[in-house]
């Protein structure tokens, strides 16, 4: 275990942002998954995606890493942000855009708006 944890922290580490999701950003394959990266897309958020469906070990890994027991989770800047339910509040209530903004991510903020105008 201890090497896939390593895999994961350089993963988590080697991009801003990062979704470890079932599926990729272009074929989501699980409705949670497609939520945040639907989110993160329209966002324009520049993120690294990683299918978890492909390798047993990383599926597990992760959830061990975070200590978090479902995917997708969301990594900024090497930290959990937390998972769909998470990031869907954060959106709605612009926490996401804030976080985003302190760690120096750029993304869409009119796109941003326009979310939670849609769901407001």
């Amino acid at each position: 275990m201890t090497d896939t944890k390593t895999t994961i922290d350089e993963m988590v580490k080697a991009k801003d942002v990062v979704l470890f999701m079932k599926g990729t950003k272009a074929m989501p394959q699980c409705g949670f998954s497609s939520k945040v990266a639907g989110v993160l897309n329209y966002m324009a958020v520049d993120y690294s995606d990683v299918n978890v469906l492909e390798d047993a070990e990383i599926r597990q890994g992760i959830k061990d890493y975070s200590d978090w027991p479902t995917i997708p989770q969301l990594y900024v800047k090497g930290e959990f942000v937390g998972g769909c339910d998470i990031i869907v509040e954060m959106t709605l209530s612009g926490e996401l855009d804030t976080m985003l903004e302190q760690n120096g991510v750029a993304y869409d903020k009119d796109a941003a708006e326009k979310i939670r105008e849609a769901n407001g």
